[in-house]
């Protein structure tokens, strides 16, 4: 009994000793062939920090943008950091496309419906389109914020009470 054990066990070592070596052949061939092919090229938008270009927005008391694709002040659809001078507040306004925004420094409000919401580092919101608001970089650190529309951005100035 113990010498047909002793087969089936060193029957089935040498099954997963083969087992592996074919596993290991078949890797390095994979690796052989992937490695011989050419590299694809790279046709995505790179831009480090160092590489942003900033520019002030004339009458805006101190915003300044960073497109990255399009033209923030451009006629159709753009991405671009955009820093809000610490303290800075916007009048009662409106976009007429919708103005999905991340805040990646800085704590950034909207009041909607005399209603305050702050948006500090790491925040999310999505303003629709026509809807009148108020909104802002709270005093003592710049805001820092991503922004993205389908068109051109604008900023109508609309009457309203805070």
């Amino acid at each position: 009994m113990k010498s047909v054990v002793r087969t089936l066990l060193i029957g089935l070592s040498a099954v997963a000793v083969a087992a592996t070596v074919t596993a290991c052949n078949s890797s390095s061939a994979d690796t052989a062939t992937t490695t011989s092919q050419a590299p694809a090229k790279y046709t995505g938008i790179s831009l480090p920090t160092a590489n942003l270009t900033w520019r002030e927005l004339p009458d805006t008391g101190g915003i300044r943008v960073a497109d990255v694709r399009g033209s923030i002040t451009g006629s159709g659809p753009y991405e671009a950091f955009v820093k809000f001078p610490a303290g800075k507040d916007n009048p009662m306004h409106i976009h007429t496309s919708n103005l999905p925004t991340v805040v990646l420094a800085g704590t950034f409000y909207a009041v909607i419906d005399g209603k305050r919401t702050e948006y500090p580092a790491g925040s999310y919101y999505d303003l629709p389109a026509d809807l009148p608001h108020l909104s802002g970089c709270e005093p003592g650190t710049e805001c820092l914020l991503f922004q993205h529309q389908t068109d051109h951005f604008d900023l109508v100035p609309t009457e309203g009470k805070r």
